[in-house]
């Protein structure tokens, strides 16, 4: 897969271009699924609005609004209750996921249980994530981020990337977010780390990693 790993979405000219360049057709000729399963397990998200604005392209970071050919929803909370003949050639067949913030360890739990975490690997799609949605794909997200607890505890996410993210840094709304904080989140994590605000991406593609700003981020080494 080629990996998108955002924290506020699709929302400057360079990371829009960057999403171009690795669906290698116009967003206007791609097919998406969105994935909102992350934002359930979010004491400030949850089921409701919020959810409904993701899925129908009605919230502020951008992410379903872009223009896609087509956009199709894909809860992993309902995977494992339908047969895999159901779901996944539609993954196999699109061209892109979308893949909400929230809670990365619950959307971690639920890639897990779904089976999407397995498929992953082999996928051509594209798979863009917004924050929790990106930091799932870490080997782990640090006891900052804990919130919903594993089964077993633990922080261990996918390690489908071979670094963690602490993402929305100095953001206005987020006022623990700082770098101060993401230093010491950092210091916990035993594999490169960055920091990275909403103006920033991080690009992945068969391992080749690419930071994408028009922000400021950091990068913490172990």
């Amino acid at each position: 897969m080629k990996f998108l790993l955002t924290s506020g979405g699709i929302n400057n000219k360079s990371i829009h271009d960057a999403l171009v360049g690795m669906l290698g057709k116009p967003i206007a000729d791609s097919n998406a699924l969105c994935i909102p399963t992350a934002m359930y397990g979010h004491p400030w998200v949850g089921p409701g609005v919020k959810a409904w604005e993701f899925i129908s392209g009605k919230e502020e970071n951008p992410m379903v609004d872009l223009g896609w050919k087509s956009v199709g929803v894909l809860e992993l909370t309902a995977l494992p209750s339908i047969g895999e003949d159901r779901w996944v050639p539609l993954v196999r067949e699109t061209d892109v996921l979308l893949v909400a913030g929230g809670d990365a360890l619950y959307l971690c739990h639920w890639m897990r249980q779904s089976g999407l975490a397995d498929l992953l690997p082999s996928l051509q799609t594209v798979y863009v994530g917004m924050s929790a949605g990106s930091m799932v794909l870490a080997p782990n997200i640090g006891e900052f981020f804990v919130g919903w607890t594993l089964p077993n505890g633990g922080d261990e996410a996918l390690g489908l990337v071979d670094f963690a993210m602490f993402p929305h840094l100095d953001h206005e709304m987020l006022p623990h977010n700082t770098m101060a904080a993401a230093e010491r989140w950092a210091a916990g994590i035993q594999c490169p780390a960055y920091a990275i605000d909403d103006q920033t991406a991080i690009k992945v593609i068969d391992g080749a990693v690419e930071v994408v700003s028009e922000g400021h981020w950091k990068l913490f080494s172990p």
